[in-house]
């Protein structure tokens, strides 16, 4: 555990070499990286923290916004003596995280990969933000009030993994998944980071307009189950069109479902590990 930013932060730090961070989607924990990671730690500082109130970190007072995550992004790297630059690695929500994290500190990024992220076009804040704040944190008290965190967390965790992994399964063990998604701490974080989603958005829109991104390798890793619906062509459509609007190197990756890295994390950590050709891994 790690103070970063006055937040007590569940923090990992594996492998040696040049340092890349794996930055989970929405509600997500460290744990859903662990198919990458051995991948990856042999060849580099692989870095993983819960963000505030999901996994076993700290609630924080402040609700989410784009700057304070990639603060918090180089928070975490400064408080492990990381000050070289870093590969960052976003997931779904997070892809906002880390696009923001190099817009902002252009100095401390080495790369950027963005797996199957979020993407909104001409996204603008929601209206009443703290209305929208004050509502969530309601809905998080009444929640684990009524003890739906511990009866209905770990079984929504399982559902929402399985429709989104081609695999059908999830991976993390039952007593862990009890111990996180059963707590009304991980409640309230989740459905805080839901209530401001549109306003992270729409702060990374403000940022591409006055930040450019530095002269490193970026990439859009975009997954595709294969179906061929109208609905997964749409998919891949924004996906490519925000490779082209980042002027990065698009990929398809199937089969997979949303949650790459546990379909297909051989092909996450060749993307990380770019620039070493030798290293070659096997999905």
């Amino acid at each position: 555990m790690l103070r970063v930013g006055g937040v007590p932060l569940h923090v990992l730090c594996e492998g040696s070499g040049p340092v890349c961070v794996l930055s989970p989607g929405l509600g997500m924990g460290w744990f859903d990286w662990e198919p990458v990671v051995p991948l990856l730690a042999p060849y580099r500082t692989v870095v993983r923290f819960d963000r505030p109130g999901l996994g076993f970190s700290a609630p924080a007072a402040e609700p989410p916004t784009a700057a304070a995550e990639a603060a918090r992004i180089a928070g975490v790297l400064d408080a492990l003596g990381l000050g070289g630059p870093a590969t960052v690695v976003g997931h779904s929500l997070a892809g906002f995280h880390a696009e923001a994290f190099a817009r902002l500190h252009p100095e401390r990024t080495a790369g950027l990969v963005l797996v199957d992220a979020s993407v909104e076009e001409n996204a603008r804040p929601a209206p009443a933000p703290a209305l929208r704040t004050a509502v969530a944190r309601a809905r998080g008290r009444a929640y684990a009030a009524a003890g739906l965190p511990r009866a209905l967390g770990p079984t929504l965790r399982r559902l929402t993994v399985r429709a989104s992994s081609v695999r059908g399964a999830d991976p993390v063990p039952d007593d862990l998944v009890r111990r996180t998604y059963g707590t009304g701490r991980v409640a309230r974080a989740l459905l805080m980071e839901n209530a401001r989603y549109w306003d992270v958005a729409a702060e990374v829109e403000s940022l591409r307009s006055s930040r450019p991104l530095p002269p490193v390798p970026v990439t859009v890793l975009a997954a595709a189950t294969g179906s061929g619906s109208w609905l997964e062509r749409r998919r891949l459509q924004r996906q490519r069109a925000l490779a082209e609007l980042l002027d990065a190197r698009f990929e398809a990756v199937a089969p997979a479902g949303h949650l790459v890295m546990y379909d297909r994390p051989g092909v996450v950590a060749e993307v990380v590990l770019a620039g070493s050709p030798s290293r070659v891994v096997q999905a």
